[in-house]
């Protein structure tokens, strides 16, 4: 074992622990001479189990960190992850200078990941957090009470592929991290994510922009005059997705990258004439 694959083992550890014991990592540093009881070591053995089996640790704790807050995740949906970051400080930003009261939609929102980040940083936001499956919801509705934002953001079963319920009315924001993965990518996922992760979360199409289609069409009619809509996207989809957007009529007005420099979101701006 190298160096780096025992700092990884210990990190993981550790991570276990503090789930088993209720204790901070500094905690657990400092009472790291402690006996640890009988039941703490079943525990611990039980997890390092499921993840020495290839189940993804956020799945393992029942929670992944993500801008800031802790999120209940299950395998209903999509772990958080870090790429997912540009997507969201791109909608946060336009979000703050929309004015008063912005109303945003989280489209495919999973843990609702996205709509919980813009509300804790867009103070007056009013965010709905829209999925097809009901398990999802129950997910985001589930961190939407824990991290106390339910004045401000709702939860409503949508499907992004088909046109929006009238009731949903009008949004000046509308952001969506929709599953974007192609037909071919999906036999050649790593099985820490074929094997657990949701495949209705992550499956595409054959080419992977089934969505990026639907949505563009259809959700106009869910935007107030110069509405915005941001996409998260794979790797090297990035043209394809500004072409659907610009062949329906939007303003491409910024692309972006995330943590390891690899182009992953846009924001596009809609001029309907009404």
């Amino acid at each position: 074992m190298t160096q780096e694959d025992q700092q990884t083992a210990g990190l993981l550890a550790r991570n276990l622990l503090c789930h088993v014991t209720g204790k901070t990592n500094e905690q657990i540093l400092t009472d790291r001479q402690m006996y640890a009881g009988e039941q703490t070591c079943n525990e611990m053995a039980a997890l390092v189990s499921r993840v020495l089996a290839g189940e993804p640790l956020a799945y393992v704790l029942g929670q992944w960190e993500f801008y800031g807050m802790t999120l209940q995740v299950t395998p209903d949906v999509l772990i958080p992850r870090d790429d997912t970051c540009a997507v969201t400080a791109l909608a946060i930003k336009q979000a703050l200078f929309l004015g008063e009261a912005p109303r945003v939609l989280d489209l495919c929102t999973g843990s609702g990941c996205i709509g919980l980040a813009i509300a804790s940083r867009v103070k007056d936001a009013r965010v709905t957090c829209a999925d097809i499956s009901k398990e999802a919801m129950k997910v985001a509705k589930a961190n939407i009470t824990a991290q106390k934002l339910s004045a401000r953001v709702s939860c409503v079963q949508a499907d992004a592929l088909s046109e929006p319920a009238t009731f949903l009315g009008k949004f000046d924001l509308i952001i969506s991290n929709p599953p974007y993965v192609t037909t071919r990518e999906m036999r050649e996922l790593p099985d820490s994510v074929k094997k657990y992760e949701p495949h209705l979360a992550l499956h595409g199409g054959t080419d992977g922009l089934d969505f990026y289609r639907a949505i563009s069409a259809n959700y106009r009619k869910a935007l107030k005059p110069g509405g915005y809509l941001c996409f998260e996207f794979g790797m090297g989809q990035g043209d394809a997705v500004c072409g659907i957007l610009e062949e329906n009529g939007y303003t491409i007005l910024e692309r972006s990258r995330d943590y390891n420099d690899i182009e992953r979101a846009v924001i596009a701006r809609y001029d309907r004439k009404d």
